[in-house]
């Protein structure tokens, strides 16, 4: 036996695509902000520590064509987010340093499946299965840095079958890029690949067979989408 024998062969490496390339961009890990918007229960509050958890990288799809309407919920969900696209690893990277690090941004979609995270918190267990679930992370192809620049503004923006839902700009953010990565940076190594999802604004609400969703960043990507059948 050779030292590069599997067992089974590796599952293909996710990835995504690349704005008006033909390159892809490979998918090591996704992380994902729980907060990073003021809702209504939280304005004029002193910010707490941003609070991070994970999809799998293979829940990343592209944001284009159905999707499908996940298993084991009642209450699907919308949340339109930022997302940071890391070129470079590092750890306990400086706030000032932190951009250096970034190789493009996209628009997500970050899915949830809101009564078993509601559920889960009642009870005070682990809420990954509201946010890990295949299909759950669909996203715009990566636009890079030497294209957008760093956006610290910009409309971000979500309607279903053409009614607002949605609506907040980048400027609103609690917690900046920099800030982010480099609060994230500070509790595990970041490597080249990861994605960061940035938080939502407030208008989450719940998603049903057949709708149309529409959403954005200004200066960073658009998406269309329709929820397939159960």
């Amino acid at each position: 036996m050779t030292m590069n024998s599997y067992v089974f062969t590796p599952a293909q490496l996710p990835t995504l695509a690349v704005e008006g390339s033909d390159q892809r961009f490979p998918i090591s890990r996704v992380f994902c902000l729980g907060r990073n918007y003021h809702w209504g229960d939280s304005q004029g509050q002193v910010r707490q520590a941003p609070i991070f958890f994970m999809k799998p990288a293979s829940s990343v799809i592209p944001a284009q064509g159905d999707i499908a309407f996940p298993p084991l919920t009642e209450e699907f969900c919308h949340e339109i987010e930022f997302v940071i696209a890391i070129g470079e690893g590092g750890y306990d990277i400086p706030e000032a340093r932190a951009l250096e690090h970034v190789w493009g941004y996209a628009a997500g979609l970050d899915l949830t499946r809101r009564d078993l995270q509601m559920a889960a918190k009642s009870a005070g267990m682990p809420w990954d299965g509201a946010k890990a679930f295949d299909g759950s992370a669909p996203m715009t192809p990566i636009v890079p840095v030497g294209r957008c620049g760093h956006p610290d503004s910009g409309e971000v923006w979500l309607s279903v079958n053409g009614v607002e839902r949605q609506r907040s700009n980048l400027h609103s953010q609690i917690w900046s890029v920099s800030e982010v990565i480099s609060r994230l940076s500070q509790s595990i190594t970041l490597c080249a690949g990861d994605l960061i999802m940035t938080g939502t604004p407030p208008g989450v609400d719940a998603l049903h067979p057949g709708d149309l969703i529409t959403a954005g960043i200004d200066g960073v990507g658009q998406l269309q989408v329709r929820v397939a059948s159960r």
